[in-house]
């Protein structure tokens, strides 16, 4: 990639706690957010010449709408600062940075603020999972079931099954081990939470199914939180004195791909093909060569995107960790521990982390700038000096992949 862009500072909000039983708004959640990411970059809010700021469901959940104008409300140094709203269901953290990226490298700007918030605890559980529906193909699949996500990531293990064979085990080992990775996170939703043995296996009681073939082990939690990162240029960072001035990183290359919405065509499509959804790794195959990386072997670890434990036992082929249809191997070696091969989700993931949805693509980058940076503390993973990640929308239909180093 030409015209470099680099990461130079990043924050991620407590996913713990609930924004609504704190007495706050989403309003209170994004002014946070942006403060505490300009304070981790050194930037004054004068110095931002753009703003991106992801949000998936914001006017669903809380009724507030046009969230691109609520940094300039709660930090008034950021007044007529241009700002932008960005949304794919999951993957809208990514596209904000995707555009992001784009202004940097046009040389329209310089330094950009990247925000991405979500609220989604201030409601009941199954009224949150009704709100989210609309990043499927609403009224065209997933009539017939209570929860539409449980529902869709069931059916990809069920086509799993079909295909390749799998053992129910394999996906409830990802969950231990994602759950497993937070407890050290002193920002993952789950980092306190007991998990008895019991909670991964088929124990009705432990881990109750919660649509077909998916168990409470397998989904992930609703989340509250907010997370951020400042990019600016090559011209930026030089007039600071250059990369060794600031503890910075460098978006090294990146991908993305949309396809239709329904599940079934993506199916359909890729009958006969040796991968399940190709155009996930046209994606991430993208970002490994604009990065000048040779595969997946090439990077420290992976910030993958983890909704449901299927989601992942996908992502663990689509990276080319295994050959297709056999990512229960790398789970049973051990290989995505930290200090394996290839950790995968030292921060916790989704499962273990929490999943605000517009923030997970931007908490996702945050995890690899701090990985390759050596800031991750107790989740840090030895000597990274180049991380990927892999950030879904709705059934794999829009999908990024980013890979960050350092050049030290």
């Amino acid at each position: 990639m030409s015209d470099p862009v680099w990461i130079v500072g990043g924050y991620q909000s407590d996913f713990a706690r609930n924004i609504a039983r704190a007495g706050l708004e989403v309003s209170d959640l994004v002014g946070e957010v942006a403060q505490r990411t300009l304070e981790s970059a050194g930037v004054e809010p004068g110095e931002v010449g753009v703003i991106h700021l992801a949000n998936a469901f914001g006017q669903v959940y809380t009724g507030q709408g046009h969230l691109g104008a609520m940094p300039a409300t709660m930090l008034p140094d950021l007044w007529g600062v241009p700002a932008t709203r960005h949304e794919g269901a999951c993957a809208s953290g990514s596209l904000a940075v995707l555009a992001a990226m784009a202004d940097l490298e046009a040389g329209r700007y310089d330094c950009a603020l990247v925000l991405g918030v979500e609220i989604e605890k201030n409601v009941p559980g199954d009224l949150g999972s009704r709100y989210m529906e609309g990043a499927a193909w609403l009224g065209h699949e997933g009539t017939d079931t209570a929860y539409m996500w449980p529902h869709m990531f069931s059916r990809i293990a069920d086509e799993y099954e079909r295909r390749h064979g799998l053992d129910p085990r394999h996906l409830w080992a990802i969950a231990e081990l994602n759950t497993r990775n937070a407890k050290a996170n002193p920002n993952a939703q789950t980092r306190a939470w007991a998990h008895p043995a019991e909670a991964f296996t088929d124990d009705a009681a432990a881990n109750p199914v919660v649509e077909g073939r998916l168990h409470k082990a397998d989904c992930g939690p609703l989340t509250d939180g907010g997370a951020g990162v400042v990019l600016v240029s090559d011209r930026f960072l030089r007039a600071r004195g250059g990369p060794g001035s600031v503890r910075s990183s460098r978006i090294l290359g990146w991908g993305h791909r949309t396809v239709g919405l329904p599940l079934d065509e993506k199916l359909r499509r890729s009958e006969g093909s040796p991968l399940m959804f190709p155009h996930v790794a046209q994606a991430i195959g993208d970002a490994f060569a604009r990065a000048g990386v040779p595969g997946v072997d090439g990077v420290d670890l992976v910030e993958t995107h983890d909704c449901f434990t299927s989601s992942e036992y996908m992502a663990i082929d689509h990276l080319g960790i295994t050959p297709p249809g056999e990512s229960w191997r790398a789970i049973e070696s051990g290989e995505l521990e930290i200090g394996g091969r290839i950790p995968v989700n030292p921060s916790g993931g989704l499962l273990g982390g929490g999943h605000p949805v517009g923030a997970t693509g931007v908490r996702m980058l945050v995890d690899c700038h701090k990985q390759v940076t050596g800031t991750a503390e107790g989740y840090q993973v030895a000597d990274a000096r180049r991380a990927a990640m892999l950030n879904i929308g709705g059934s794999t239909t829009t999908t990024v992949s980013l890979v960050v180093g350092r050049d030290d």
